[in-house]
C-alpha cells in the first residue's frame, strides 16, 4: 500500500512539473503582447525630447510607397521645425499602425509608433541607420514600413 501511494505522489508530482512547464511555455511565447509596452520601453531622455517637439500635423495623403508585404504607408505630415537634436520628422500611416521618424547626422530614426487597434507590434527596428522598419501584425494580416533619409527628409520606402 505504501508503494502505491508512493507512485501516486510522484504521478502527481510529474503531472504538475509538466503542466508548470506547459504553462510557462505558452506565457512565454505569448507575454510580449500580454505584458510588454506597444512600441517598447522608451528612455526619460526620449520622452522629454518627444514632449518637447512639434507634433506632426496631418495634412492627409500626399503619396505612397509601397512595402514588400503589398501595404502602402503615406506621409501624414512634416514637422517644418527640426528639433534640437535632430532634423525633419514625418508622420507615417498604414493600417497597421503608424510611426514618426525623423533625419539626422546619424541617419534616419524611429521616434514612435503606435499599432492599430487589432493590431501589436511585432518587431521594430528604431535606428538611427540607414533605414529603419517597424512591422504591425494582426490576426489576419502584417504591415511592414520601412523608411529611409532621402535628401534629409524621412521616406517610406519598398523593402528590399
Amino acid at each position: 500500500m505504501a508503494r502505491r501511494s508512493i507512485l501516486v505522489a510522484a504521478g502527481w508530482v510529474a503531472t504538475a512539473a509538466v503542466a508548470t512547464l506547459i504553462g510557462l511555455g505558452a506565457i512565454r511565447l505569448v507575454g510580449e503582447s500580454l505584458t510588454g509596452t506597444p512600441g517598447g520601453v522608451r528612455s526619460e531622455a526620449e520622452i522629454e525630447r518627444a514632449l518637447a517637439a512639434p507634433e506632426p500635423v496631418p495634412t492627409g495623403t500626399t503619396g505612397a510607397a509601397s512595402t514588400a508585404a503589398g501595404t502602402s504607408a503615406s506621409p501624414g505630415g512634416t514637422s517644418a521645425a527640426p528639433s534640437a537634436s535632430s532634423g525633419v520628422r514625418r508622420g507615417f500611416a498604414t493600417d497597421g499602425g503608424t510611426a514618426v521618424a525623423e533625419c539626422g547626422p546619424g541617419g534616419v530614426r524611429l521616434v514612435s509608433w503606435a499599432p492599430a487597434q487589432g493590431y501589436r507590434v511585432r518587431d521594430v527596428d528604431r535606428g538611427p541607420d540607414d533605414d529603419v522598419e517597424v512591422t504591425f501584425q494582426g490576426a489576419a494580416r502584417e504591415y511592414e514600413l520601412k523608411v529611409r533619409c532621402i535628401g534629409a527628409e524621412p521616406v517610406a520606402v519598398a523593402d528590399d
